[in-house]
C-alpha cells in the first residue's frame, strides 16, 4: 500500500483534547478525503483505504478524478540508502505493523519532521 494515485496528501497528529492520533488529509477532493489512526502507520492505511473507496465511487458515477495538484514537480519519490542494519530493522518493524516498508518508512518521516516543526 503506497500508491496514492499521485495525489498530495497531509500527515499530522491530532490534540490530546481532539482525541489524539493522527490525521490524514487528501486536499485535492471537494470537501477533503480523511481519515485518522492511532499511529502514522494506522492513519496512511486507513487513509489509502478511504481515497480508494472516493475514487471507486467517483468511477461508478462516472464522475472526472479531479487532478492531482503535485507538488511543484516533486513526485513523490526517492531512493534514500541506508545501512543494512537500519533497513533490516525498518523491515522487521514494517513486517511487526503488517505495512510495507514504505508506509512505515512516509509515517516515520512525518511524525520527526513533526516534531522538528513543533508539533506534539
Amino acid at each position: 500500500m503506497s500508491d496514492f494515485h499521485g495525489y498530495p496528501f497531509e500527515l499530522s497528529p491530532l490534540a490530546e483534547e481532539d482525541g489524539g492520533g493522527w490525521l490524514i488529509l487528501f486536499p485535492d477532493f471537494p470537501g477533503a478525503v480523511m481519515s485518522d489512526g492511532e499511529t502514522p502507520e494506522e492513519a496512511l492505511v486507513n487513509g489509502h483505504e478511504a481515497l480508494e473507496a472516493v475514487i471507486a465511487t467517483y468511477q461508478a458515477d462516472g464522475r472526472p478524478l479531479p487532478a492531482p495538484s503535485g507538488q511543484g514537480g516533486v513526485s513523490g519519490k526517492f531512493n534514500l540508502r541506508a545501512p543494512k542494519r537500519l533497513h533490516a530493522m525498518l523491515s522487521k518493524a514494517a513486517e511487526a505493523e503488517g505495512v510495507s516498508m514504505n508506509t512505515l518508512a512516509v509515517a516515520l518521516l512525518a511524525e520527526g519532521l513533526g516534531r522538528r516543526e513543533g508539533r506534539p
